[in-house]
């Protein structure tokens, strides 16, 4: 009978709204480079962490509530989770030409292979999936083999 078990490398971080987004970033990008993306699949890397930086933007804005990033690799698709406290789903606007923001949930539609929300006892979990290139995700792959346990970070 065939292993049916799935085999995942991921990493978890609470980022309060006082941590800021470039320590999302920096600590995504940190954990991409433990997959071997940053060399393999540069453009890949580059919209997980635009993609960190609205989620987490987003949480500490809109939800006003610590961030919890979730990494995890499960050998086809780079899932970024971010958690926050408020039950009410994301919800895209339509940005004026003049103003700054509000365009964040459709980068992440245009950047992520895929992306949903999912309602949680405690507020709800937004994902974003992304398919790297194959000779980045082979290298993922061996990332998972040799350490495939979830570690989790302090913040």
């Amino acid at each position: 009978m065939p292993d049916s078990s799935l085999r995942a490398v991921g990493w978890a971080r609470s980022l309060p709204i006082s941590s800021g987004i470039k320590a999302a970033r920096d600590w995504a990008r940190e954990h991409l480079e433990d997959l071997e993306w940053s060399a393999r699949a540069p453009e890949t890397v580059d919209a997980v962490l635009l993609t960190v930086s609205e989620l987490v933007t987003n949480t500490h804005i809109h939800a006003r509530s610590t961030a919890q990033l979730i990494l995890t690799w499960d050998g086809e698709c780079l899932h970024v989770t971010v958690h926050d406290s408020s039950p009410a789903p994301p919800r895209p606007r339509a940005a004026g030409t003049e103003e700054t923001g509000g365009r964040g949930l459709l980068l992440i539609d245009a950047l992520a292979e895929t992306w949903q929300t999912h309602e949680c006892p405690r507020g709800k979990d937004v994902t974003a999936c992304f398919r790297p290139e194959p000779g980045a995700a082979a290298a993922a792959d061996r990332t998972a083999r040799t350490g495939s346990q979830t570690k989790e970070d302090d913040a």
